[in-house]
């Protein structure tokens, strides 16, 4: 079976690629001379996860999916959520991102944290929605060095290292988008 995946992140879509393996063969929006900068304008992640996923069935006609995900920090009211990537800028800088989430957690205890991703799936004009969630810490400094985003600061609960310290194999079995992509993989096996 083959599904785009819209999105211009190589991390994301090397990430699923490794989780789906050979289940479903990914075909990425350059594949398909999608170079458009599909607009996020939501203010939900589920909204956003459609708003990429509608705008590549509707002008390409071809199954596809799309996913947003937000990291939700309690302490903050759920922020940074759905404006995780550009939480510092619209510049989208990761280090910047977490920087401001170290200094607005400096003097707060609690520390409770968790990714949640949502999937939209566009199949032959039917929609289908997947969340993963996986809740956790932010750690008071970065640990890490692989991964992308807010890894080297989210700590998954059940383990003493960030996602940027356990590593590409770990965290793809245990992530919020594994769990979202599981769930998609589950639902395609069942159709």
């Amino acid at each position: 079976m083959k599904l785009v995946f819209a999105t211009n992140n190589p991390h994301k879509l090397q990430e699923v690629s490794d989780i789906l393996k050979e289940k479903v063969d990914i075909i990425s929006l350059n594949d398909i001379h999608c170079h458009e900068d599909i607009p996020e304008t939501a203010d939900t992640l589920e909204g956003n996860a459609l708003l990429k996923a509608e705008y590549i069935y509707n002008n390409y006609h071809l199954n596809c999916f799309a996913d947003d995900t937000g990291l939700e920090i309690e302490a903050l009211n759920n922020e940074p959520g759905v404006y995780s990537a550009r939480y510092a800028g619209t510049d989208k800088n990761p280090e910047a991102n977490m920087m401001k989430v170290l200094q607005q957690l400096e003097n707060q205890s609690n520390r409770k944290a968790r990714f949640r991703t949502v999937i939209a799936l566009i199949m032959d004009g039917k929609t289908y929605l997947f969340e993963g969630i996986v809740n956790g810490t932010i750690t008071k400094v970065k640990q890490g060095n692989a991964g992308f985003g807010y890894d080297p600061i989210f700590m998954p609960e059940g383990y003493e290292h960030t996602f940027a310290e356990l590593g590409e194999e770990i965290k793809n079995n245990i992530s919020h988008r594994a769990i979202a992509i599981k769930k998609l993989c589950d639902f395609l096996n069942s159709i």
